[in-house]
């Protein structure tokens, strides 16, 4: 959501948005758990802090892959652009699939899940340690494959800021539409924490990689999804929320004995 913060009038755009979403909560008794968004701020404010540093190093690691890639293609190409934002939202659905997948890279993502109302404060829950999960190697891939950086990094803020607004229970189902984009419905039930909707609906823009691979699930009729992770976290406190999870599987990797049982907890599913 850096992108957002770089533009003033869409962080405008925004702040309209979780306003009018609130008002919308209150009148149809759905409650707002201002902590809760609070501490979403604090998260995000974290993020602030952290992801400047993050971004040099990438930025000097994509530059670097650029220099080596064998079929450099040209960013004032309109088919340039094009092809990459196929190849983002193909790289993002499979990013985000190993973040749900592969327990390193759930303990950042865990942070966006946390929530337990599914409100667009919400959204801007991202972790601190994106560098360190190693997320980065699926755009850093594009890169070497021929994808300028500035298109990767654009195409993906473009991505990021698409999913602000579906990260709301205003918005209901949008017909013909949710048989190729993400939408609000969609994406409430990729962030449900009840056993027949984990590990579902991974796409950023585009929602056609679930329906190929076989990860996409319709949104239930008839109940209320219970959002948040399926270990409870009930804490307001920023810090805690943007760590726990990773003291929970460092915890698991030094009660398991010997290198092969740490690897396992380290790489298997969360």
């Amino acid at each position: 959501m850096r992108l957002a913060f770089q533009h003033p009038w869409i962080l405008a755009v925004m702040l309209v948005l979780v306003a009018a979403e609130l008002v919308w909560r209150r009148r149809h008794g759905r409650g707002y758990d201002g902590r809760a968004a609070a501490a979403s701020l604090g998260v995000a404010l974290g993020q602030a802090v952290f992801r400047p540093l993050t971004g040099i190093v990438l930025g000097a690691i994509f530059l670097a892959l650029a220099e080596i890639s064998p079929l450099p293609l040209p960013a004032d190409d309109w088919r340039t652009w094009a092809a990459g934002f196929v190849a983002v939202e193909f790289a993002y659905y499979w990013f985000h699939r190993f973040s749900h997948t592969v327990r390193w890279m759930w303990a950042s993502h865990a942070v966006h899940h946390s929530s337990r109302e599914f409100v667009l404060p919400s959204a801007i829950r991202l972790g601190w340690t994106e560098f360190f999960s190693l997320g980065w190697l699926f755009f850093g891939a594009l890169v070497l494959a021929g994808f300028p950086p500035l298109v990767v990094v654009t195409l993906l803020g473009a991505n990021l800021i698409y999913q602000f607004p579906l990260h709301t229970e205003a918005v209901g189902r949008l017909g013909p539409l949710e048989w190729i984009f993400n939408t609000p419905c969609h994406h409430r039930t990729h962030h449900g924490s009840e056993p027949d909707v984990l590990d579902c609906n991974f796409g950023g823009v585009l929602i056609v990689w679930d329906r190929l691979f076989g990860t996409f699930r319709e949104a239930p009729r008839g109940r209320q999804l219970r959002y948040g992770l399926v270990h409870d976290l009930d804490s307001r406190n920023p810090v805690k929320i943007a760590l726990h999870e990773w003291g929970r599987m460092l915890a698991d990797m030094r009660r398991a004995k010997g290198p092969g049982a740490k690897l396992r907890i380290a790489l298997g599913r969360p």
